[in-house]
């Protein structure tokens, strides 16, 4: 039995997800969630996060130190709103500033040795860096989660700053990212003066461009077999000049958006499949209807807290598996030479 802090930020900047879970394993692993929030980012923050793909090195080496110990007040506070006393780890993603794999770098800033000493707790975190030096996309890691946690679902599909999907094919776990959903949409949402199109309502009202959705489907990336992931990066370059460079109205860029997502979704499963939704896209109910208007699929939609905190648990459960040196990275996801127990581990430094 294992108590651990989960903690996630995800690319869509929302905030930091914290989810105090029990994990224990008879037969197999089950988990219990007690305690879950998000701490928003102040607009300070968001802007440095969305500015430090830019930095200098010494500038990203000062923003990870300020990082980690704003990371350690939101745990710290975290600990003492639920008055959580057992903890065997905080198993922590950090933040994902850049993610290259096809050059060997990624770096998630947060995880720097000094928040164990702070927290006075065992640290599990920096989970992607060593399956890209075993030749990885050091993305997705959720897939062993989905695998030993979920495994009654054909496939699990978050619906985060990116559609991610993951299901079993042939005795191998397969997944992949499939392409970019609340990254773009909730950028286009700002310009509107809304952190992000409350239900879809906006897009349904927009008008659907078929020449920008033909050309948002003839992005390279959708030709590339798995394993492949997307990051920031790729979005910056590749997806928001093409959409910038026609002249549209907000409305109808979120219309179009959503139908390419709901389009590149559908094109990955199967009819009648059983799918589990997660992730802040679920709520989308408009990118629901475009989904699921595509093609039959049995559409499972769980409780508040696995849709917002399914990756935040999994996080957890990955630092788990680290702590017993079991595998938590798998080859068939990443691309790496080798399944892999990836992570470090902070333990409290006693003098």
């Amino acid at each position: 039995m294992y108590h651990v802090i989960g903690v996630m930020s995800g690319t869509s900047l929302d905030g930091v997800d914290l989810c105090y879970v029990t994990f224990t394993k008879n037969n197999r692993w089950k988990f219990d969630i007690h305690h879950s929030k998000t701490i928003p980012y102040s607009k300070e923050w968001q802007q440095k996060l969305k500015q430090a793909i830019s930095y200098e090195a010494k500038q990203l080496g000062q923003l990870d130190t300020d990082y980690t110990l704003f990371l350690a007040r939101v745990i710290s506070g975290f600990i003492e709103d639920f008055k959580i006393k057992t903890i065997d780890a905080i198993c922590s993603h950090g933040h994902t500033v850049f993610h290259q794999p096809e050059k060997g770098v990624t770096k998630q800033i947060g995880n720097l040795e000094h928040l164990a000493k702070v927290l006075q707790q065992q640290i599990v975190c920096d989970f992607r860096v060593q399956d890209v030096d075993f030749g990885g996309q050091g993305a997705p890691l959720v897939p062993i989660g989905d695998r030993l946690l979920f495994s009654e679902f054909d496939y699990c599909l978050n619906l985060g700053g990116f559609a991610n999907i993951s299901f079993e094919r042939e005795e191998e776990r397969v997944a992949y990212d499939i392409c970019p959903v609340n990254i773009v949409l909730n950028r286009y949402s700002e310009r509107l003066g809304m952190s992000y199109d409350i239900g879809g309502n906006i897009a349904r009202s927009g008008a659907l461009n078929l020449e920008l959705l033909a050309d948002l489907n003839r992005l390279k990336f959708y030709q590339q077999p798995p394993p492949k992931s997307l990051g920031l990066e790729w979005v910056e370059n590749s997806v928001i000049p093409l959409i910038d460079s026609y002249d549209m109205k907000t409305e109808n860029i979120l219309r179009t958006m959503v139908e390419h997502a709901a389009l590149q979704i559908s094109n990955v499963i199967p009819m009648n499949s059983r799918v589990l939704f997660t992730g802040g896209g679920a709520y989308n109910t408009f990118l629901m209807a475009c989904i699921s208007g595509k093609k039959p699929l049995n559409m499972e939609i769980p409780d508040a807290t696995i849709i917002e905190y399914k990756e935040a648990i999994i996080f957890g459960f990955l630092g788990v598996l680290k702590l017993r040196n079991e595998i938590n990275c798998l080859r068939s996801v990443t691309g790496a030479f080798k399944d892999h127990s990836s992570g470090k581990i902070f333990r409290i430094k006693t003098s």
